[in-house]
């Protein structure tokens, strides 16, 4: 059986997650699949390229001299994909970015926009990383800024590029302005074991799941009473009915209060996912730039976030 590219993404796939399982998720296969095809692909080669360790697999040296290949040989593919897609499309054209709901998102779509020009673009806001991988992977989106849980991982496409833009960034929580607990700079998790919560947006990314998982650390079970998209429950948490969290650039509104959960039991990431035919290298770089310039700009602004920012130099984005 000669090798075929299928083969050696998986390889790659099994090798980078260091599990047959987390390959099969991150490839969106089954696991009895990705273990057929590793087993039959072996067998062409006649040797074993993976071996089971305590916390894994791990190749073998057959395994090492096949990744080293296999990597060459995808890199050439991707970058001969690559360059056609892009001679192909030369000139103005238009691009389709997706984007986690923020609130820098305009500030990142008009710098986004003005590094791109003359390209147009066309952008969906989501705040489901779920939805926002989806898009990339079935070609309605090229590119896009997906927030994720820090205990739970969104798997990708195996053929999308990523490049982390924050590595961790803390979730806040959103509550009314009238609250006792709003006069405090920074609130204890457990000291919100009576409220009613609005479910975290996204919730089938996992931030509800780390919501609860929080929670039962703090000594509780969150009463989950509302579902809202984002922005939808702001009057709820106004008018005192409920707490959210909140990702940590929000700047509140009248009568509703931003603040920082004591010892940041609830954070994510942030990261840029792209289809590698669609976007240049120069074009990356100049939108990972005004992505990590927008945030910046607006972390700085905020008077609850900037001392957090402040004291967490190893997060900060390159900004040039």
């Amino acid at each position: 059986m000669d090798p075929e590219i299928r083969h050696l993404r998986a390889i790659c796939a099994i090798a980078d997650a260091g599990s047959v399982t987390r390959a099969a998720a991150r490839l969106g296969i089954s696991q009895p699949a990705l273990t057929g095809l590793l087993q039959r692909f072996e067998r062409s080669l006649g040797g074993q390229l993976f071996e089971r360790a305590r916390t894994g697999v791990r190749p073998t040296p057959l395994g090492e001299r096949a990744l080293q290949r296999a990597r060459l040989v995808l890199a050439d593919i991707d970058s001969f994909a690559g360059d056609l897609t892009m001679a192909a499309t030369a000139g103005p054209a238009e691009l389709h970015m997706g984007t986690a709901h923020m609130e820098c998102v305009g500030t990142i779509v008009e710098r986004v926009q003005t590094a791109l020009a003359p390209v147009d673009l066309t952008v969906q806001v989501d705040p489901s990383a779920i939805s926002l991988a989806q898009s990339l992977a079935h070609h309605r989106s090229d590119f896009a800024v997906i927030g994720m849980s820090d205990d739970h991982d969104v798997p990708l496409a195996p053929e999308l590029a990523q490049r982390t833009v924050l590595p961790r960034l803390p979730f806040f929580i959103a509550l009314t302005s009238s609250h006792p607990l709003a006069a405090q700079q920074e609130i204890n998790l457990a000291d919100l074991a009576n409220e009613s919560w609005i479910s975290p947006p996204g919730a089938d990314d996992g931030s509800l799941a780390s919501l609860r998982a929080a929670c039962r650390r703090a000594g509780f079970t969150p009463k989950i009473r509302y579902e809202a998209p984002s922005g939808g429950g702001r009057q709820l948490i106004q008018s005192g009915r409920a707490v959210q969290l909140v990702e940590p650039t929000s700047a509140g509104a009248e009568g509703m209060t931003i603040r920082r959960l004591t010892g940041d039991p609830l954070r994510g990431r942030l990261i840029l996912a792209w289809r590698r035919p669609r976007l240049t290298e120069d074009q990356v770089e100049s939108t990972y730039l005004a992505i990590a310039t927008s945030y910046t700009d607006h972390a700085l602004r905020s008077p609850t976030y900037a001392p957090w920012w402040t004291a967490h130099p190893e997060v900060h984005p390159r900004t040039t």
